[in-house]
Protein backbone atom coordinates (compact mmCIF):
# COMPACT_ATOMS: atom_id res chain seq x y z
CA UNK A 1 0.00 0.00 0.00
CA UNK A 2 1.25 3.47 -0.93
CA UNK A 3 -0.02 6.49 1.00
CA UNK A 4 0.94 10.00 -0.11
CA UNK A 5 0.47 12.91 2.29
CA UNK A 6 1.09 16.54 1.36
CA UNK A 7 3.53 18.26 3.72
CA UNK A 8 3.60 21.57 1.81
CA UNK A 9 3.39 22.73 -1.82
CA UNK A 10 6.62 20.98 -2.82
CA UNK A 11 7.16 18.24 -0.23
CA UNK A 12 5.25 15.04 0.35
CA UNK A 13 5.53 12.17 2.80
CA UNK A 14 5.12 8.76 1.24
CA UNK A 15 4.48 5.66 3.32
CA UNK A 16 4.99 2.29 1.67
CA UNK A 17 3.57 -0.69 3.56
CA UNK A 18 4.62 -4.11 2.28
CA UNK A 19 4.92 -6.21 5.38
CA UNK A 20 6.91 -3.51 7.13
CA UNK A 21 6.43 0.22 6.57
CA UNK A 22 8.95 2.72 5.26
CA UNK A 23 8.57 6.50 4.96
CA UNK A 24 10.05 8.76 2.29
CA UNK A 25 10.31 12.53 1.90
CA UNK A 26 9.69 13.51 -1.72
CA UNK A 27 10.17 16.90 -3.33
CA UNK A 28 8.21 17.73 -6.47
CA UNK A 29 8.82 20.98 -8.34
CA UNK A 30 5.86 22.58 -10.12
CA UNK A 31 7.58 22.71 -13.53
CA UNK A 32 8.40 18.99 -13.37
CA UNK A 33 4.87 18.13 -12.29
CA UNK A 34 3.50 20.10 -15.26
CA UNK A 35 6.02 18.51 -17.63
CA UNK A 36 4.95 15.00 -16.67
CA UNK A 37 1.20 15.49 -16.24
CA UNK A 38 0.09 18.75 -17.84
CA UNK A 39 -1.91 19.17 -14.62
CA UNK A 40 -4.24 16.29 -15.58
CA UNK A 41 -3.72 14.43 -12.30
CA UNK A 42 -2.87 15.60 -8.80
CA UNK A 43 0.67 15.78 -7.48
CA UNK A 44 -0.22 13.04 -5.01
CA UNK A 45 -1.39 10.78 -7.83
CA UNK A 46 1.83 11.41 -9.79
CA UNK A 47 3.91 10.49 -6.74
CA UNK A 48 1.84 7.35 -6.10
CA UNK A 49 2.28 6.25 -9.73
CA UNK A 50 6.00 7.02 -9.50
CA UNK A 51 6.32 4.77 -6.45
CA UNK A 52 4.42 2.01 -8.24
CA UNK A 53 6.97 2.40 -11.06
CA UNK A 54 9.89 2.19 -8.63
CA UNK A 55 8.49 -0.77 -6.70
CA UNK A 56 8.10 -2.73 -9.94
CA UNK A 57 11.86 -2.37 -10.39
CA UNK A 58 13.37 -2.53 -6.90
CA UNK A 59 12.48 -3.36 -3.28
CA UNK A 60 11.31 -0.50 -1.07
CA UNK A 61 14.52 -0.79 0.97
CA UNK A 62 16.55 0.20 -2.11
CA UNK A 63 14.60 3.43 -2.72
CA UNK A 64 16.25 6.58 -1.38
CA UNK A 65 14.48 7.86 1.72
CA UNK A 66 14.65 11.50 0.58
CA UNK A 67 14.77 12.67 -3.03
CA UNK A 68 13.40 14.98 -5.71
CA UNK A 69 11.08 13.11 -8.07
CA UNK A 70 13.10 14.23 -11.10
CA UNK A 71 16.10 12.08 -10.06
CA UNK A 72 14.19 8.89 -10.86
CA UNK A 73 15.05 9.34 -14.54
CA UNK A 74 18.77 9.36 -13.63
CA UNK A 75 18.38 5.74 -12.47
CA UNK A 76 15.62 4.67 -14.86
CA UNK A 77 15.83 6.51 -18.21
CA UNK A 78 12.41 5.17 -19.26
CA UNK A 79 10.66 6.76 -16.24
CA UNK A 80 9.29 9.91 -17.88
CA UNK A 81 7.98 8.07 -20.93
CA UNK A 82 6.29 5.40 -18.79
CA UNK A 83 4.75 7.93 -16.38
CA UNK A 84 3.45 10.14 -19.18
CA UNK A 85 1.71 7.12 -20.73
CA UNK A 86 -0.11 6.10 -17.52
Amino acid sequence: MIVVEKKNEKQFIVKVEEGTAKDYLITLDDYYYQKLTGGKITKEELIRKSFEFLLEREPKESILSKFNLKVISNYFPEYEKVIKSK
